[in-house]
């Protein structure tokens, strides 16, 4: 096992995929010489060459336009945006034609296309450059939405991504990228929608995506040194396909769910997770569902605002509190 930062596991993971393929391209805004803008691509134009490693105009409809058609004609292209903000940009390339063109064709046009994108925030960098915007594309049907994290999951799901015959959204969280992490040697591949119970306890279950995932680990771990609380924590990994399966068996055990969301509360990812919930096992639940959630409004530049707004381990631990009495 070797020990890999998030971010040299994203170019670890797309170089394991560019060596066993030759069909796995990789294109974006300074991808190639200067190593992406978060440092998340260095060395691959150095060692596939800048036919597959391809640095593109400031362009987010043209970058995806380019991805579309090589996914089409048999290519299986990886395309970078840089900041999940700007899928805003093409949502209607995402949204109209990658996610429908396989329908709309009877299956003639395949589409083995990864969208690569740094997502939420952490980096103080304001509304327009901080926004968590998975639930968008878990909305859109054709897509399938993943967001690692861990670094091994980077590598694993990446590699499950490119294989996969439709396009699939892939969230890095960008506060992650330093963070550290145990990978497997040799090929390393996941699978989509499969969540990981990351932490088994009896009392509540927490389900948590992203860097949220760490969040809740830490407040499972002071929930039980001060408390005497037993928590569960789920890590969703992919939001589509998603892993209900795993969802309602954890919750089952437990009798209570919170949900742990970066994204805006409207409309979250969560609020699909407690639907399920609910009506699958209303009768299981011994408390009303809670999610952890940041407030549906721009998130703020400041760094004493961005703390505030987003889900704490202080927040997680007190809504946990409560939903225990």
């Amino acid at each position: 096992m070797a020990e890999l930062t998030y971010r040299e596991a994203v170019a670890a993971g797309i170089a394991q995929e560019m060596q066993r393929d030759p069909r796995v391209v990789f294109l974006g805004e300074d991808v190639a010489s200067a190593g992406g803008v978060f440092k998340t691509t260095e060395g691959l134009l150095q060692k596939f060459g800048p036919d597959r490693v391809r640095d593109t105009p400031i362009s987010e409809q043209a970058i995806l336009g380019v991805a579309m058609g090589a996914a089409m004609t048999g290519l299986r292209p990886i395309a970078e945006i840089m900041f999940s903000d700007f899928l805003a940009v093409c949502w209607d390339m995402v949204a109209n034609q990658i996610a429908k063109t396989r329908y709309m064709t009877n299956g003639q046009c395949s589409f083995p296309l990864v969208i690569r994108t740094a997502n939420g925030a952490g980096f103080r960098f304001g509304a327009q450059h901080s926004q968590s915007v998975e639930s968008w594309a878990m909305a859109v049907p054709g897509l399938k939405v993943v967001a690692p994290s861990t670094p091994a999951d980077v590598i694993g799901l990446l590699a499950a991504a490119v294989r996969d015959p439709d396009p699939v959204l892939f969230f890095e969280q960008k506060s992650l990228y330093a963070t550290k992490g145990e990978v497997p040697d040799g090929e390393h591949v996941d699978e989509l929608g499969k969540a990981k119970v990351r932490r088994a306890g009896e009392d509540v279950t927490l389900v948590a995506l992203g860097a949220m995932v760490a969040r809740a680990l830490e407040a499972a771990e002071r929930l039980q040194s001060e408390n005497g609380i037993s928590a569960t924590v789920v890590d969703l990994r992919t939001l589509v396909p998603l892993d209900t399966q795993t969802i309602l068996s954890e919750v089952k055990r437990t009798g209570r769910l919170v949900t742990v969301e970066e994204n805006p509360r409207l409309c979250g990812w969560g609020a699909e997770v407690a639907s399920i919930v609910a009506e699958e096992l209303f009768y299981d639940l011994d408390a009303p569902i809670v999610r952890v959630t940041t407030p549906h409004a721009p998130l703020p530049a400041a760094d004493n605002l961005e703390d505030f707004v987003l889900p704490s381990v202080e927040k997680i631990v007190d809504r946990v509190r409560m939903t225990l009495g």
